[in-house]
């Protein structure tokens, strides 16, 4: 007796958790591309499947997921890596976090905190920081000058006669 799948609730979670697709239409393609798969071209629906082929075709969707995962973010460290470097280059110390944050919120570099970046973010932030870079770096902020307080020196003059008028 074969166990029939009743439950899809896994699949559909996967789906929905790890591969976004912009359309209904894509979704139906990919599951009925992937049934198919591990169905060995029996069938392309879910009802069809078989306990054991449900499971496999969860287990190595769950598995691909996980490596996508790691790909993701070892291509985040990279980009993060990039933009540090960079904008040690172009003198902001990397040291300190407030101030690569500072640098970062600023609306006309990222307008966000430098750990919220996505991929595409920094991708672009790297490309402003080349640009700074190529332009001479940062300036210095110009301290302002104090003023020069007018310096006030008293005389005393004694006065003869006690002061009588």
């Amino acid at each position: 007796m074969i166990q029939e799948v009743t439950n899809f609730a896994r699949f559909y979670g996967i789906l929905k958790a790890s591969y976004k697709f912009a359309t209904k239409e894509q979704g139906d393609e990919f599951k009925e591309g992937v049934v198919s798969q591990f169905t060995n071209g029996r069938t392309t629906s879910l009802r069809e499947m078989t306990r054991r082929e449900y499971d496999t075709m969860c287990d190595k969707l769950e598995g691909a997921t996980a490596h996508l995962l790691r790909t993701v973010k070892d291509e985040q460290r990279r980009q993060r890596s990039k933009c540090l470097r960079l904008m040690q280059k172009v003198g902001i110390d990397t040291t300190d976090w407030t101030r690569i944050n500072a640098f970062c919120e600023d609306q006309r570099i990222a307008g966000k905190v430098f750990a919220r970046l996505t991929n595409e973010e920094l991708e672009q932030l790297s490309v402003k920081l080349r640009s700074i870079q190529r332009k001479g770096g940062l300036k210095p902020k110009k301290q302002p000058t104090p003023q020069a307080q007018p310096h006030v020196e008293y005389m005393m003059v004694p006065v003869m006669g006690g002061g009588e008028a």
